[in-house]
């Protein structure tokens, strides 16, 4: 990686021939079909339902898992279970009993036939026009006699809310006496989405290469003095136009490019980058619709006479690399995220940085902040929930090391190197090759 930037460097340094750097980009004709090919999703979905959700179940200690799907107004977990396209009311039932893993769903007339056409479900049930999907899985449930019913109302998890007030109170008349056995699916989405597949660990190391490639490049484009923020934003909107990929959370914040004091989650500005700007590039796509990046790449703008950042600049990189370093290391199947938020804020502390409000890392996957451990709460009043949560193999993080420092004008400027990383069996691994150097721009 160390060559690579060397590389890098050279051209950042000397730029264009009459010693500026260009503003504009060569671009490339690009098919995004052809680039990314069909969507894997179809049998990744498939794959995730048949050797994943059984173990969620069992994880949770829940014997079955209702979804209730419906047209306009879904459940936030539709899509990952085949229920993105229904009309009327379909309920999904997932459950493990003696003879194994079952996913029976009771679906319109009007879709059944596409739905079964998925081939993602051992059956689907035909309901008739007239009769309730919901009605005719209660007696299945029934006759199962399941002893608890996780259903999608859930306090703490978002993915996992989806059922409707009006769904509830519907579910639980005709459950009658076995509405006592409802129980939050908390756990099961928990278990089941934060672990992501050997192949959508692949899709996600693709998607992380793309955005540290274009950061870098958005970086050539910088001319100190007349280059700003929001025109190193435009640049990397126009690389996602011509590859095919979307956002990967809200449009407008995205990327955000920030050469002055920190602003937090924010928008690119028409601020002038100018010598002596740290530059902070957080960015992030969607790719196939689905799987999300989020990495960070910072440059400093060297003024006249400078040939290397100065020695502030550098202990704050560095210190922020090593922290980032150290959160990888801590990143092991069997400790809590609390505990990877701390083994960071350790070296924080030894390098002099001011107090930082963020987690050290949030999961990442199907968006940018994921369901999973989060890697946080060692130096919080209270520690979140979510932070107390144990890391496994298959979980994929992006995570920063932090150094923050007190500007001139008394504002606050933050170091944040954000990679992103999964979790193997004996420890976490960088989904790319992380950024080791400093990037460093030539004022003339």
């Amino acid at each position: 990686m160390k060559r690579f930037y060397s590389v890098l460097l050279v051209i950042l340094f000397f730029g264009c021939v009459d010693g500026t750097i260009s503003t504009t980009a060569e671009t490339t004709s690009i098919n995004p079909e052809t680039y990314w090919g069909d969507s894997p999703w179809p049998e990744i979905r498939k794959k995730r339902i048949t050797t994943l959700l059984p173990k969620a179940l069992e994880n949770a200690e829940v014997d079955s898992w209702l979804v209730i799907c419906r047209e306009n107004n879904n459940d936030p977990i539709a899509d990952h279970i085949g229920g993105e396209n229904a009309g009327g009311t379909a309920v999904f039932l997932f459950y493990n009993d003696e003879n194994g893993f079952h996913s029976k769903v009771f679906s319109p007339s009007g879709e059944a036939t596409a739905l079964d056409d998925l081939d993602i479900h051992d059956e689907v049930v035909s309901v008739d026009r007239g009769t309730s999907a919901v009605s005719m899985a209660v007696d299945f449930i029934k006759e199962k006699e399941f002893g608890t019913i996780a259903v999608n109302s859930s306090k703490s998890n978002a993915m996992a809310d989806g059922l409707s007030y009006s769904q509830r109170q519907n579910l639980e008349e005709l459950l009658g006496d076995y509405s006592n056995r409802l129980v939050p699916s908390t756990e099961v989405v928990y278990e089941w989405l934060s672990i992501k597949l050997p192949e959508e660990v692949e899709i996600l190391r693709k998607a992380a290469q793309l955005t540290a490639d274009w950061q870098i490049e958005a970086y050539k484009q910088v001319t100190p003095g007349k280059s700003t923020d929001a025109d190193i934003a435009k640049f990397l909107k126009q690389k996602m136009t011509e590859y095919g990929v979307k956002d990967g959370w809200a449009p407008d914040q995205n990327p955000n490019v920030n050469s002055g004091a920190d602003r937090g989650h924010s928008h690119a500005t028409d601020k002038v980058i100018m010598p002596g700007d740290v530059i902070q590039i957080d960015f992030g796509v969607k790719v196939y619709d689905r799987w999300v990046s989020d990495i960070q790449r910072f440059a400093y703008v060297l003024k006249d006479g400078e040939t290397e950042a100065p020695k502030g600049i550098l202990h704050y990189w560095e210190s922020g690399k090593a922290g980032n370093r150290a959160a990888l290391a801590a990143m092991k199947p069997g400790v809590k995220g609390v505990d990877v938020d701390r083994a960071q804020r350790v070296l924080m502390k030894e390098a002099g940085s001011d107090y930082v409000m963020w987690s050290t890392g949030h999961p990442v996957g199907y968006v940018a902040h994921d369901v999973g451990p989060n890697l946080g709460g060692s130096q919080a009043s209270h520690v979140r929930p979510a932070s107390e949560k144990i890391i496994k193999e298959g979980m994929t993080f992006a995570f920063d090391g932090f150094h923050a420092w007190k500007l001139k004008d008394g504002g606050t400027k933050t170091i944040s190197v954000e990679e992103m990383a999964v979790v193997k069996k004996d420890g976490a691994e960088y989904l790319i090759e992380p950024q080791e150097e400093l990037i460093l721009i030539k004022s003339n």
